[in-house]
């Protein structure tokens, strides 16, 4: 069972400057909710109900929306809007959420070290709340989780992209297991590398579920570009042992990490609503 799901969650948002100044960029609203709670929605509809957030300076707001807030439930109590946080009130019953900060930005594998605390030694989920997914029968989580109970080792979301953007992704190379065409036993990972150097379009979004040896793994992984720690270096530790699945999600996915992926998503989530 995958009972933990981690939330890197302190970066600075820095392509929605200056809107993430002061506000998290992981609680700009798609409509009337923040990216991270459709994140947390993805989880417990994964059966996942202990929310692990990994947090930073300038974060409170997202401690204080998984929280409840007595002046404003009081305030529309009775009222027509009452009903409006009927989500978000499921949520703070049913889930818990632990948070714990990162120092220092350092990477996605630095970050997800920093979570170690929170996790323990046990496999678990992560989701990046800036990669949006949207799969109305079977969310992009719980199908993951299915490829985990079947093969017992780290998973990866991949999708298809347009080869001259593999220059924004981890990108994959792998072969195809059990007669599926959709799923792939990880070979190679390259770091953003050049169309030139990528050995294929199937790029790593923002999804994975990790085993617990990947915390030993980061530490022994040395930084990269930038002094950043990338888990696509430490996962490929695992890979070469045969011991990481690729798995090519059904569902929808919206890049909320910039300004084009955020508008369309707004405007597709919108056009659900008519």
């Amino acid at each position: 069972m995958i009972n933990k799901c981690l939330f890197p969650a302190a970066g600075y948002g820095t392509r929605f400057l200056p809107a993430t100044k002061a506000t998290p960029k992981e609680m700009l609203p798609i409509l009337t909710k923040p990216l991270i709670q459709y994140g947390v929605e993805e989880a417990v509809r994964a059966g996942i109900n202990t929310m692990a957030i990994v947090s930073g300076r300038g974060k409170r707001a997202i401690e204080d929306h998984f929280d409840i807030s007595y002046e404003l439930e009081h305030q529309i109590k009775g009222g027509s809007k009452e009903t409006l946080l009927d989500e978000i009130r499921g949520l703070i019953s049913n889930c818990t959420f632990s948070y714990t900060r990162q120092l220092e930005i350092r990477g996605l594998g630095h970050a997800i070290l920093t979570g170690e605390t929170l996790i323990g030694k046990e496999s678990f989920a992560i989701i990046l709340a800036d990669d949006l997914c949207h799969n109305e029968n079977k969310g992009v989580l719980e199908q993951m989780i299915e490829v985990y109970e079947r093969y017992q080792c780290s998973v990866v979301a991949i999708e298809e992209i347009p080869m001259e953007q593999t220059h924004k992704y981890g990108v994959i190379a792998g072969k195809l297991v059990d007669g599926t065409d959709d799923t792939y036993r990880i070979t190679d990972m390259v770091e953003k590398p050049d169309p030139k150097d990528a050995p294929s379009n199937l790029a790593i979004i923002g999804r994975y579920i990790l085993t617990p040896d990947i915390f030993d793994i980061l530490r022994e992984t040395k930084a990269g570009k930038g002094g950043e720690i990338q888990i696509t270096d430490a996962l490929m530790t695992q890979a070469k042992e045969g011991r990481v699945i690729a798995y090519k999600f059904k569902g929808k996915r919206f890049d909320c990490g910039s300004v084009d992926g955020f508008v369309e998503a707004t405007n597709w989530f919108y056009d659900k609503l008519k």
